[in-house]
């Protein structure tokens, strides 16, 4: 007998509970917040996420890149330049909405506080940068091919230095809370891609 079966959405739970976790963070989000976001019981809590919190927040994490990445790519092949498309989502990071001071960036929250205190969710964020970098070597190898940029600087190299832009973001956005501040430093380190 397999068990019990499923009477919730699993993907639906766990973007609920990302929400508690985006606005409490981990170690202050309570199983009675996380549970009553989700909309199920002990029980049934434990019997999908027998790691507990812990693994619910890993699979949040997941959950919450795959959908970020998919966006990202999705926009870069539908765009005409994907350089130019790269460039606009970074200076969209001065202004959004969905990173405010208080709660900063949810992803970038969990690789930067998180990812020292717990194996799992250390190798879940080397994963999601090692994937996000490979997005950004993949453009900026086109775009140099296609002569979209005049920088010959190794792709790779550029690209790791658009996933250290993306993580510094979001910690100097915590500290920082002008856009304008935040948009000049943005547009300084793209100087790179021209």
């Amino acid at each position: 007998m397999a068990g019990r079966p499923k009477i919730f959405d699993e993907n639906q739970a766990i973007e609920k509970a990302t929400e508690v976790f985006r606005n409490k963070g981990y170690d202050t989000a309570s199983a009675d917040e996380l549970l009553n976001a989700m909309g199920i019981g002990k029980g049934s809590f434990y019997l999908a996420f027998k790691g507990g919190k812990q693994e619910l927040y890993v699979k949040s994490i997941e959950q919450f890149s795959e959908s970020f990445y998919k966006k990202l790519s999705d926009g870069i092949k539908n765009s005409e330049n994907g350089i130019e498309y790269i460039k606009q989502f970074f200076l969209s990071q001065a202004y959004s909405p969905d990173c405010e001071k208080e709660r900063g960036c949810f992803l970038g929250n969990s690789l930067v506080q998180l990812s020292e205190k717990d194996a799992q969710i250390k190798k879940t964020s080397v994963k999601i940068l090692k994937k996000l970098h490979h997005l950004f070597v993949e453009v900026i190898e086109k775009a140099q091919e296609n002569n979209q940029i005049e920088t010959r600087e190794n792709p790779e190299i550029l690209a790791w230095h658009l996933t250290n832009l993306w993580n510094g973001i979001h910690v100097t956005r915590r500290m920082e809370s002008s856009a304008e501040i935040l948009k000049n430093m943005i547009e300084l380190n793209l100087r790179l891609l021209n």
